[in-house]
C-alpha cells in the first residue's frame, strides 16, 4: 500500500531529525502534521528549546527567520520562500535609520513582523501578545513603533505615558476586517462573544468584547463559560479552537484570510524535508545584531 503524505512525512521527520512548527493560521492539514501549533511568540520559544537538527516552518518568512536567528546552528527550512509577510515589507532599514536619526531620544520596539534586516536596528522586539508589556518595560519616554499601526494604536492607548511614533504599516488580513462583518456575525449569532486580533482596525477593536493574539483567544476559549465566539483574525485559527473546544462554536469571517500563509502544503513540506531547501541563510553580523532584541523580549517574557 502506498504510504499516504502524511506517513512520509512523519518518516523524514525522524531520518532528518526534524521538528514540525505550524503557525495557528496554517491549513488544518499543516496542523495536523505539526509537533508545535501557535502564534509567533509560542513558536519563538519552541525553537530554542528543541533539540531537533532541523527547523521545518510552515508559517511565512519573518517567523522562519526569527527562529534562524534564535537557533544560527540548525538548519531552518520554509517549505515555500514566496511565503513573505506583506507587512513585514513596508519597513525597511534604510527608511527605518533616518528616523531613528530624527528621534535619538527613542527606543524601537519592532513587531516580531519584522524582517531581520530591521529587527537587527531595533532596541526590543514584541508580538501582539506582549506588546503592551513591552512598551511599558522601556525607560525611553519616546517610542519608535514599527510596522504595524493598528497594534501600535492599540499599545498606545493601554500605554499612555509614552509618545508612539508609529510606522505607517497594517496588516491587509485583519485591516481589512469590517465592523459590518462582525455586526452581521452578531446578529446571526447574539449570544456569541466578540474577539478580535489587535492587528485590526480601532472601531473593530472598540466593538470587541476582548482583545487578544491568536493564542490568547485560543487560551481564552479553553477558559470560557461562553459556548459561542466570532472571531476577529485569520480564519485558520478556527480549525484549532474547533479542535481543541469540542461542543464549543467558532465563527471566522469569511474574508479574513491570508493567502500568504495557505501557500504552505503537504507536498511542499515533504519536498523540503527531503532536499533541505529552501533553506533560511543570514549572514552572521545580521543574526548576531538581530537576536539581540529578541532574547530582550523574551527575557521579559
Amino acid at each position: 500500500m502506498e504510504k499516504t503524505l502524511q506517513q512520509q512525512i512523519q518518516e523524514l521527520k525522524k531520518k532528518r531529525h526534524a521538528v514540525i512548527l505550524a503557525h495557528n493560521y496554517q491549513n488544518p492539514e499543516i496542523q495536523d502534521v505539526a509537533d508545535f501549533v501557535g502564534d509567533s511568540l509560542d513558536l519563538s520559544i519552541k525553537a530554542t528549546k528543541t533539540d531537533a537538527k532541523t527547523i521545518v516552518f510552515c508559517g511565512v518568512d519573518f517567523m522562519a527567520e526569527s527562529a534562524k536567528i534564535l537557533n544560527p546552528e540548525k538548519t531552518v527550512i520554509l517549505p515555500d520562500k514566496t511565503a513573505n509577510c506583506p507587512m513585514a515589507e513596508m519597513v525597511d532599514a534604510e527608511s527605518l535609520s533616518w528616523l531613528i536619526k530624527e528621534h535619538p531620544d527613542a527606543e524601537v520596539v519592532a513587531y516580531i513582523n519584522t524582517t531581520a534586516d530591521v529587527k537587527a536596528l531595533a532596541d526590543i522586539c514584541c508580538t501582539s501578545a506582549n506588546g503592551v508589556k513591552i512598551v511599558k518595560s522601556r525607560t525611553a519616554k519616546k517610542i519608535i513603533f514599527i510596522p504595524d499601526r493598528n497594534l501600535g494604536l492599540y499599545i498606545q492607548k493601554q500605554v499612555p505615558e509614552k509618545e508612539m511614533i508609529l510606522w505607517p504599516g497594517v496588516c491587509r488580513t485583519h485591516h481589512d476586517i469590517r465592523k459590518e462583518d462582525i455586526i452581521l456575525l452578531k446578529k446571526k449569532h447574539p449570544h456569541a462573544e466578540i474577539l478580535v486580533h489587535p492587528e485590526c482596525q480601532p472601531e473593530i477593536i472598540e466593538f470587541a468584547d476582548y482583545v487578544f493574539s491568536t493564542n490568547g483567544m485560543v487560551n481564552h476559549a479553553k477558559t470560557s463559560s461562553i459556548k459561542e465566539f466570532i472571531i476577529g483574525t485569520e480564519k485558520g485559527l478556527c480549525y484549532r479552537l474547533e479542535k481543541e473546544n469540542p461542543g464549543k462554536k467558532f465563527y471566522p469571517v469569511p474574508t479574513a484570510i491570508c493567502p500568504n500563509m495557505k501557500k504552505t502544503t503537504l507536498e511542499k513540506v515533504l519536498k523540503s524535508m527531503e532536499t533541505l531547501e529552501p533553506k533560511i541563510n543570514l549572514s552572521d553580523e545580521i543574526m548576531q545584531k538581530a537576536r539581540v532584541p529578541l532574547q530582550r523580549m523574551m527575557e521579559i517574557e
